[in-house]
């Protein structure tokens, strides 16, 4: 008797631990494909960049949806072929493709009926690339997470994708990772080489990192303080020259914060996303988790601590915000 009672609290302590620990888990959303800003890029630099993406996400090896934007296939309202071999790279990958629109169209602004006569603009490539493997659409993407302003609308392209065999990937962990991209390419696009452009281009990758893996623990907090426990998460990024350069770096640093990385179909049979993208009428785009938040009334300061994009990185990414 004496015996187990000096083993209890060593014990109760072991329990505790259990109890303690939580279930990371994460699902890898990357949007505007075949590549963010392509316009922007020489033919031969597309494809070197989109190597190094490539090689990035074989090193980093989870599982991604990549959403496609049509428009982003063309040059002069023509589909190039070379872009549309980006999206065959993805496919062979392993990797899962889904519809981004075809313009990258504000639901918001534009209202119901245009977005939808964008949204299936956005699968004319989409849905032959994937039928010649024995697939179809499923996942598709509000650009700028524009979901709709008013109820009704939500209503109404929620019943639209329904009947068009594509389900909502939302976006729980939300962060200004295009506003690191633009200043990454801003630097990469219009600096000559030379000592003083690799170390800004340095310092980019080594503040990126960390910002994002900030984003990931309030995103986590904000989980727990809504739901009582970390949801499986989805989190946004973005087909660029910084994931390039630094994906694979990312993916280590989150599993060594104890993160399972997930499909998004693991992700999304969590029942809180049932509650769809209820909560927000606004203009913009805010992450699902505060949606919900929103949905419930939480009061202002809930939503306090957001990491935030640093001036220095804003000013060369040239935008006034995120």
């Amino acid at each position: 008797m004496r015996t187990w009672l000096c083993a209890l609290p060593l014990l109760l302590l072991s329990l505790a631990v259990h109890a303690a620990e939580v279930d990371r888990r994460i699902a890898v959303t990357i949007d505007d494909l075949p590549w963010a800003r392509v316009g922007t890029i020489l033919p031969a630099d597309l494809q070197t960049r989109h190597a190094a993406l490539m090689a990035q996400l074989r090193q980093a090896d989870v599982p991604v949806v990549g959403f496609v934007n049509e428009n982003k296939l063309e040059v002069d309202g023509q589909v190039q072929p070379a872009r549309v071999q980006m999206l065959r790279d993805w496919l062979d990958a392993g990797y899962g493709l889904g519809n981004h629109t075809y313009s990258h169209m504000d639901l918001n602004a534009q209202g119901v009926a245009a977005f939808q006569q964008d949204f299936l603009r956005g699968e004319q490539v989409l849905r032959p690339l994937l039928a010649e493997r024995g697939q179809r659409p499923q996942w598709m993407r509000h650009p700028y997470l524009r979901a709709g302003r008013t109820a009704e609308d939500r209503a109404a392209m929620d019943g639209f994708f329904r009947d068009h065999g594509y389900r909502v990937a939302p976006v729980t962990v939300d962060n200004g990772e295009w506003v690191w991209a633009f200043a990454y390419a801003n630097v990469m696009n219009e600096q000559p080489p030379s000592a003083a452009r690799e170390a800004t281009l340095a310092q980019l990758r080594k503040g990126y990192v960390p910002y994002m893996l900030n984003k990931l623990d309030y995103y986590e907090r904000q989980s727990q303080a809504l739901l009582g426990y970390a949801l499986p998460q989805v989190w946004l990024m973005h087909a660029n020259e910084l994931n390039a350069a630094t994906f694979a770096e990312l993916v280590a640093a989150t599993r060594r914060r104890g993160y399972r990385f997930i499909t998004l179909e693991e992700a999304m049979r969590d029942p809180a996303y049932a509650r769809g993208a209820e909560g927000y009428n606004g203009r913009y785009g805010p992450s699902w988790l505060h949606r919900w938040a929103m949905a419930e009334n939480k009061p202002k300061d809930f939503y306090a601590g957001e990491p935030v994009v640093p001036a220095w990185v804003m000013t060369l990414a040239k935008v006034d915000s995120e």
